[in-house]
């Protein structure tokens, strides 16, 4: 009797010390879930973030790519704001050895200038005359044409001269970038020769109409030093290009 008295005796005890048993794994368990949340706000944290860096990166890409297409856009629109006569270059800076100022009027038609496709083949010296005749009547096309079959033929000292005349094609044509590496091609075949000073001359030209004004300003100071006398109509010009470019 008495034993089953302490036994009973003995159940509070146990239930206390079983209580408190559960409240700390209680307690245990909801710490586990309290780490298993911050880590995985940790995790989410770092998504998030990476996740914003890579928008970021987006973003500056995408900038970039706007500026570089509103440049060519400046460029473009300052290339066409900038309309010159039709045979200014050729009046300013030489008719590709016709040595003349003045123009022929504009043909009525072209087609009675073009050579026939069957025609005996003709030489370089006679090509680079029916590309300046065809410069002359603002037929720019057969004149780069000319030009070309020139270049593209044997090396020759008349190359220099289609080369001249091809950078005076395209600017006819108002492709005005090609035109200027043409011209400062023309000027590279022969920095010293006959055609050196129309060349530079021809560059500042060019880049005038793409409105690169210090650009223009270094090749008319590449003309004056190289060239400190050069011909009345080149010097003339080149007074006219400095008033255009501001040069200082």
């Amino acid at each position: 009797m008495q034993s089953v008295m302490s036994c009973f005796l003995s159940l509070p005890f146990l239930c206390r010390r079983w209580g408190r048993m559960g409240v700390l794994a209680g307690g245990v368990s909801l710490a586990g879930m309290g780490l298993a949340q911050a880590a995985g706000d940790n995790t989410l944290t770092l998504q998030l973030l990476d996740r914003v860096n890579a928008l970021e990166d987006q973003t500056r890409e995408m900038r970039g790519q706007i500026d570089q297409l509103t440049n060519q856009v400046q460029q473009q629109n300052a290339a066409l704001s900038k309309q010159i006569g039709d045979m200014d270059f050729a009046m300013q800076h030489g008719h590709g050895g016709t040595g003349s100022g003045t123009l022929a009027p504009p043909a009525a038609a072209t087609a009675a200038t073009a050579a026939p496709a069957a025609a005996a083949k003709r030489s370089p010296d006679d090509v680079l005359k029916a590309g300046n005749d065809a410069l002359l009547k603002q037929d720019y096309a057969t004149a780069q044409a000319d030009a070309q079959q020139v270049l593209s033929g044997p090396k020759s000292a008349r190359q220099v001269d289609a080369q001249y005349l091809l950078a005076q094609s395209l600017a006819g044509q108002k492709q005005y970038r090609q035109s200027a590496l043409a011209y400062y091609d023309a000027y590279n075949r022969a920095p010293h020769g006959s055609r050196a000073p129309s060349a530079l001359l021809g560059v500042a030209a060019t880049l005038v109409a793409l409105n690169d004004r210090a650009s223009a300003c270094q090749a008319l100071d590449k003309l004056s030093s190289e060239f400190p006398e050069p011909a009345a109509r080149i010097k003339s010009a080149e007074q006219v290009y400095r008033k255009r470019a501001k040069c200082s």
